[in-house]
């Protein structure tokens, strides 16, 4: 979470109205973090920004997959928008309704269609030819009928970072218009498919409104185009990828998008959905970690460095994506302006969780590394056999073990020898 949704008291930094201190006392360190009053506040904002229009939201489970946080959407009203079998697993794990779940991503499967297909989910978002090929296949094999809308590629820029870039055309993602229309066509003809929508998603943290503007005013046209030819769609998805703000980002002007997006959808028959994942945990979680050691530069040529018990394989992102996320002392007394490169124990160059930071600190120390509630956890590792962190849920005043710390017995419980 940013500085916004913590504060400090009695010396103290605290999320709600938990010490972070006593987190680390109570489950050691490193531990993920997260605010779940941060979280619902952030997925009312959203649903007020459309409010008026028939919406829904489906949160992206890619972003933090924890049992928890998805039971807290779910019960927020939330669908689930999933990319693997695995992910169906954790939403029935939930007792969510699998109606509920859209299915999309590039790879689906023989076994993940066969098991969206037995347990009724609500939709597949089509890739390719021979992805929606292969559901029809499946679907008629199984005796059942897939739902499906087909995933168009608009070749917008998102004018993000080129790895979370996917509405582009020489992205791996969705199909070009005239490809859609094909496979719209097939689907209408099918008795082993039902075409229910169209979907579109051009990337991750959007900081302009204007590119998915573009992309709505796109799909719009089209459905217009497919209800000319008899086709005829139920709901529009425009994804995900509303940009948060890690350090001096933009940030998406979602009252001003909402009310331009109500006034596209007048006279809109269409049930418009959306994807989100970063949007509603990003800033709702940290990463609680420890300094095991200080490494101070010998000469003034050289970088200073903070050893934590936190590491890539704990927050990939940094490495990853070059991407910033503040640090903040957990005890008020420790500030400083001497600069650190703040580096975790894995055998990496790339092992860093922040760069040139003024702090100051000593061994023993507790830092929180802020805005970690986002393909944080989703993406660890067991890498150098460190085990992942634990996760907690802060209510108030209370808070709670969500995922308890991986052992060495559960990393090599699936091995022999």
């Amino acid at each position: 979470m940013s500085k916004a949704e913590t504060h400090f008291k009695d010396g103290s930094l605290h999320v709600e109205e938990v010490s972070l201190a006593d987190i680390a006392a109570a489950v050691g360190t490193p531990t993920y973090v997260y605010s779940a009053g941060k979280m619902r506040a952030q997925f009312a904002e959203l649903k007020t920004a459309f409010e008026g229009i028939d919406q829904r939201i489906y949160y992206s489970v890619k972003a933090n997959s924890n049992l928890a946080v998805m039971d807290l959407f779910r019960q927020c009203g939330a669908g689930f928008d999933i990319v693997s079998g695995g992910e169906l697993s954790r939403v029935l794990t939930i007792n969510a309704d699998p109606g509920d779940v859209i299915f999309a991503g590039v790879g689906k499967s023989i076994a993940e269609i066969d098991f969206a297909l037995k347990t009724e989910i609500g939709c597949f978002n089509i890739e390719s030819a021979a992805e929606l090929d292969r559901i029809i296949a499946r679907a008629e094999l199984l005796g059942r009928v897939a739902p499906i809308s087909v995933r168009v590629n608009p070749n917008i820029d998102p004018q993000t970072h080129p790895y979370i870039s996917t509405g582009l055309k020489e992205n791996k993602f969705g199909v070009s218009k005239a490809v859609a229309l094909s496979l719209y066509q097939q689907a209408e003809q099918s008795s082993a498919t039902r075409v229910i929508g169209i979907d579109c998603h051009i990337g991750s943290q959007l900081g302009d409104i204007q590119p998915s503007l573009d992309a709505l005013a796109f799909l719009l046209k089209f459905v217009s185009e497919l209800g000319s030819t008899g086709i005829t769609i139920e709901h529009l998805d425009l994804g995900g990828g509303f940009g948060v703000t890690y350090a001096d980002e933009k940030p998406f002007d979602l009252a001003t998008f909402g009310a331009k997006v109500k006034a596209l959808m007048q006279n809109q028959s269409l049930q418009l959905r959306f994807e989100p994942g970063r949007f509603l945990t990003a800033n709702a979680g940290l990463l609680l970690t420890q300094v095991e050691y200080l490494k101070e530069a010998p000469d003034a040529d050289s970088k200073n460095f903070v050893v934590i018990d936190a590491a890539m394989n704990d927050l990939l992102r940094p490495a990853l994506y070059q991407a910033w996320h503040d640090v903040v002392p957990v005890n008020a007394s420790e500030s400083g302006e001497r600069e650190w490169d703040i580096v975790g124990p894995v055998c990496e160059s790339a092992d860093f969780l922040a760069k040139n930071r003024r702090l100051q600190t000593q061994p023993g120390s507790l830092l929180a590394v802020l805005d970690a509630g986002a393909y944080g956890m989703s993406l660890a590792s067991n890498y150098n056999t460190r085990g992942r962190a634990a996760e907690v849920m802060v209510e108030g005043d209370q808070f709670r073990v969500i995922r308890r710390r991986e052992t060495f017995r559960d990393l090599v419980a699936l091995e022999s020898w």
